[in-house]
């Protein structure tokens, strides 16, 4: 009998050692298993693939807003990053040029399609922005309309019987044009982006840099990034935001070229054989997709190869909850539902034309 005992405790060690499984201690609440210590294929990875097809099923959202004043190639370089004609400008009938003597919102939203992905793009333009002689406080109408999408959202997301897909209107990412004037920014480039930034993902970039020689363009960049870090101006991507050392690489190269020197064109000219986007010149073609002509390639990889889903989660986990946070506070505060949100300057102005892409 002790030697039957003896084996058995001998072939319980070695089905230990075969089958290896965590050991958790009382502190524990986890354990890893992964590798050799699975028995066989689980399929866990299959999720992946399940979520790829819900969202090609039900597509997503991006608002990406422009600001800027007039002349400095908005409605252009959003065509250049999506490839169509999406902006206000190039979809709207008998467009004319008009310097607005105030600052009206105007969004215009399109569905587009790729290789079986759809996305709803709406791109809110800011006309009138900076474009007085007197300019002061012209961010307002911006910081309502952004606080207002948030506030929908917010409601949506109190509401007893909530739809099953709250609809996004929030502002995922504002590109903030800057001119080429190869001096400092100015103080209405200051004042926008310190209260924006605290409140949206803002990516400035240099407005045709075309206009700008190599040695102008390295000078005028490194003014605007001294010029930032002395006023407290946040832009994207934040360092705060890095969630590890492998983002932090990826983020700090990003960040040593904001802010992008930019070139937008939606005309193709032959180059070598090949079709390029591009600005033709005297001196030759400006290629728009050449990381040797202008920094766009690195922008439209910034908004929506690399950090699209990214500049949605810093919007809905950062900026949203820190609005959420404080409206509930302050509706607490008063032992009251939540309050109606102060329009100061009245019902903002949004022209919203869907479109098939």
């Amino acid at each position: 009998m002790e030697e039957e005992k003896e084996v058995m405790e001998v072939e319980e060690r070695v089905v230990e050692v075969e089958h290896p499984l965590p050991c958790l201690s009382e502190s524990d609440t986890q354990g890893i298993i992964k590798g050799r210590a699975l028995f066989g294929y689980v399929g866990i990875e299959a999720v992946l693939d399940q979520m790829r097809r819900k969202t090609m099923k039900a597509g997503f959202e991006f608002n990406i807003m422009v600001v800027g004043q007039s002349g400095l190639g908005k409605s252009t370089l959003v065509n250049t990053l999506f490839k169509s004609k999406v902006s206000r400008k190039s979809c709207t009938p008998n467009y004319e040029e008009q310097i607005s003597k105030t600052v009206h919102l105007q969004s215009v939203s399109h569905i587009i399609e790729e290789k079986g992905v759809k996305m709803k793009l709406t791109v809110i333009d800011t006309p009138g922005f900076g474009d007085q002689i007197n300019n002061e406080n012209c961010w307002e109408p911006i910081v309502q309309y952004v606080n207002e999408q948030y506030e929908k959202y917010l409601k949506e997301e109190l509401n007893v019987n909530r739809k099953k897909r709250i609809p996004d209107s929030r502002v995922h990412g504002c590109v903030y044009f800057l001119p080429a004037t190869g001096h400092w920014l100015r103080p209405i480039d200051v004042e926008f982006m310190r209260r924006l930034g605290k409140i949206v993902s803002i990516v400035p970039v240099i407005a045709k840099a075309d206009t700008l020689t190599l040695e102008e363009r390295l000078e005028f960049k490194q003014r605007i990034r001294q010029d930032l870090q002395a006023n407290g101006i946040r832009v994207y991507p934040q360092k705060e935001y890095d969630e590890d050392a492998e983002d932090r690489i990826l983020n700090d190269k990003i960040r040593e070229n904001i802010p992008f020197a930019v070139v937008g064109t939606d005309k193709e000219h032959q180059v070598n054989g090949n079709k390029v986007l591009g600005r033709k010149t005297k001196w030759g073609i400006i290629e728009v997709e050449n990381v040797a002509h202008c920094e766009f390639a690195h922008l439209r990889d910034l908004l929506i190869r690399s950090h699209l889903q990214d500049l949605k989660d810093v919007t809905h986990n950062i900026h949203y909850e820190t609005y959420r946070v404080k409206r509930l506070n302050e509706s607490n505060a008063n032992g009251l539902a939540l309050s109606p949100l102060t329009l100061e300057n009245g019902t903002l102005e949004k022209s919203d034309a869907e479109s098939h892409l």
